[in-house]
């Protein structure tokens, strides 16, 4: 599936200490180069390790701060980005309080970050804010209530926590039409192996989770006994509920979760849920006849445990859901408690984010756009996009010509492949339109309503595209978002203007740096394209085979190659990598650093280059790549990454993919037997 919009997840507030002490908001972003030679660790071999070698620096200067669980490049950038728009925020907030003219998105971005950092007023309300949605789940009197009010429930929580997730997405089939997607959901934990496992450390969290949501509990006035009562019943819902959840590997796989109903047949998957009363209190037209069920056997399941439930069972559940999921927005008590599990004992996190920081992330997440306008107007001139536009050019013409010099592949799937390329859409900067904001209302004075509609106003949005014709200009990360993506169904790919900033792509450097840092991550994207998942989508977008099968098989031989390399590397303690879940990202690290070096070479063909910081210009190509995920992370967090996170650990992503590369041993002049040399009939190449 494309990927799915980011969720809150904010276990943060005000916090003392000489660590927040010492943040202060930024009057323009801060400078350090592409390639920064105090970053590297010179006494390391480049031919044993490259990443210590470009990164040993950065690692021993940046240990993971105390509110973060990992700590990397990317992750510095954000924060820098974050301390930025804290000043902006700040302004438009003191602007909007004296009367000051502001644009509409600027008034509502005042009155939200002042809302938010009110946090005394947040802790005098208490749970009030919440016990309007606390009376209705107490007044629930039969489960065929529950579809009118778990559709209430889904559009203030803006998340799949509660039993399910109903949204839009583009029809699988028909990439041009939008239709309802229902999608498993209804657990806490970020995965669900968490509630499977077995080993030590897999009991250990469980019962620490289980221990969380009694103090949950407790904390909403139940007696200690009828608290620990809730939580084992609030545990095995979610354990049965994860049980019945395809794991990560499997919904790699489109094929698994595209499964196109009417209503009837929604409605015989869960003869006990009343479709029509949830899609009517949803305000979503009755007459859309056509959903994506990813999980039919989850939805199966679910079914069968809403009718074994008791109605107390069923309210305990969703009293759950509800607070857990709004603690973040309410008082300390509930902000402490839900930080000492899922960020603390989860993650390894010893210290809450400053409220700021939280207050931040908020309006990035509800009000992005009209966030990111700031952030364009300041920090992303017309030359830097034009700069970019013209290495993703190059970049395409690398694949073009590695396309037409396989030898594996044959003409028919070329023709089609050439196809998809040259339909990819490249989106650079930002959007062409800004998003309107103008149904969402905002108050200076109420926080978690600002929460609850900044929800609402989102899942009405994705679900009034129901029925409708695909809007194709629409982003899914904001400009201000260090990072980029790949949209298979769109066919698009997507640099946001804030990964085209230093130290990731440099105006004052060389091209080197910038084609391996930058442009390895414009190869990165377009590989994805044509991964192990994305080759799955024609060049409209739709789910459909364009390989023979012949040449199909190849491909998947070659994938293979990186599924064996990538599962011998280990995460922490004994994890191996989950190489079937970070094979289409390893294959688009490998790949586009491959389409990198070939578009640097086509660029400065004919050039006079320079060596310098007492690098060869190869040399500063490969170092330039490596340093772009320089990073350090907690164990905890690497356990729950070992899990969830489809991206091989930083290290990886950079001596995995130089060890394939003869042009990199060339460079630095390594010699067999060395940790980065790997024989030639070894290396893996797919594209």
């Amino acid at each position: 599936m494309p990927k799915k919009q980011l969720l809150l997840s904010l276990a943060a507030a005000a916090v003392c200490g000489l660590a927040a002490a010492q943040e202060t908001p930024l009057a323009s972003l801060p400078y350090t180069p592409s390639l920064d030679p105090a970053a590297m660790d010179r006494t390391a071999d480049p031919c044993e390790d490259l990443y210590q070698y470009a990164c040993g620096g950065w690692l021993s200067n940046n240990p993971v701060p105390p509110d973060q669980s990992r700590w990397s490049v990317y992750a510095k950038m954000a924060n820098e980005n974050q301390r930025y728009l804290w000043g902006t925020l700040e302004q438009l907030a003191r602007d909007g309080a004296a009367g000051a003219k502001l644009s509409a998105n600027q008034a509502k971005m005042g009155d939200y970050f002042a809302a938010c950092m009110n946090e005394e007023a947040a802790n005098a309300q208490g749970l009030k804010p919440l016990q309007p949605l606390l009376d209705r789940i107490a007044a629930l009197g039969s489960k065929q209530q529950l579809p009118a009010l778990l559709a209430a429930l889904h559009l203030v929580s803006g998340n799949d926590r509660l039993l399910f997730g109903f949204g839009a997405n583009q029809d699988f089939a028909n990439s041009s039409q939008v239709i309802a997607f229902a999608v498993a959901g209804g657990i806490s934990l970020p995965d669900r192996d968490m509630y499977l496992q077995q080993d030590e450390k897999a009991l250990q969290l469980r019962e620490q989770f289980r221990s969380h949501i009694a103090r949950t509990f407790e904390a909403l006035g139940e007696s200690p006994a009828a608290a620990q009562a809730a939580a084992r019943s609030v545990l095995a819902t979610e354990t049965l509920l994860a049980r019945a959840t395809l794991s990560r590997v499997d919904k790699r796989d489109p094929y698994k979760t595209f499964h196109k109903l009417n209503a009837r047949g929604l409605q015989d998957l869960t003869p006990g849920f009343d479709w029509a009363a949830y899609r009517r209190a949803l305000g979503v037209d009755a007459r859309l006849n056509t959903v994506n069920v990813t999980e039919p056997a989850f939805f199966k399941a679910l079914d069968k445990h809403l009718k074994a439930m008791s109605l107390d069972e069923l309210k305990t559940y969703l009293r759950w859901q509800l607070v857990s999921s709004a603690a973040p927005y309410l008082n300390q008590e509930l902000v402490q408690l839900n930080f000492d599990f899922f960020g603390q004992a989860l993650n390894g996190v010893p210290q809450l984010k400053s409220r700021w920081k939280r207050c931040v992330e908020l309006v990035d997440a509800q009000l992005g756009e009209a966030l990111g306008q700031e952030f364009v107007q300041k920090n992303f001139s017309p030359e830097l996009k034009a700069q970019t536009q013209k290495m993703t050019g190059e970049i395409e013409a690398a694949m073009a010509e590695s396309v037409n010099a396989l030898p594996w592949m044959s003409a028919a799937t070329k023709a089609r492949a050439m196809d998809k390329l040259h339909s990819i859409v490249n989106k650079v900067g930002y959007p062409d339109q800004w998003r309107d904001y103008g149904a969402f209302e905002v108050s200076r004075s109420d926080f978690l309503a600002n929460v609850q509609r900044g929800n609402a106003f989102e899942a009405r949005r994705q679900l009034a595209k129901i029925g409708k014709p695909l809007d194709r200009g629409e982003w899914g990360m904001t400009p201000q978002t260090v990072n980029a993506y790949y949209n298979a169904q769109m066919n698009d790919i997507n640099f946001p203007a804030a990964v085209l900033q230093p130290p990731l792509y440099d105006a004052r450097l060389d091209a080197a740096p910038n084609y391996g840092n930058t442009g390895g991550t414009i190869g990165h994207e377009l590989i994805h394209g044509f991964d192990d998942e994305g080759r799955q989508f024609d060049a409209k977008g739709n789910l459909k085979d364009w390989w023979t099968r012949k040449d199909a098989k190849a491909f998947e031989q070659r994938a293979a190659c990186v599924v064996d390399q990538y599962a011998q590397y280990t995460i922490v303690d004994d994890i191996k990598i989950n190489s079937k879940l970070t094979l289409g990202e390893d294959l688009a690290d490998l790949g586009g650093l491959v389409l990198a070096l070939s578009a640097w070479k086509a660029h400065t063909a004919g050039m006079a280059l320079e060596n310098r910081d007492g690098l060869t210009p190869e040399q500063r190509f490969f170092v330039g790549f490596a340093q772009w995920d320089c990073n350090n992370a907690r164990p905890e967090a690497l356990r729950v990454q070992a899990l969830t996170n489809p991206h091989s650990p930083g290290r990886y992503r950079i001596n995995g993919v130089v060890v394939n590369m003869p042009e990199f041993e060339k460079a630095f002049a390594c010699k067999p037997g060395q940790q980065m040399v790997k024989p030639q009939a070894e290396r893996c190449k797919v594209w």
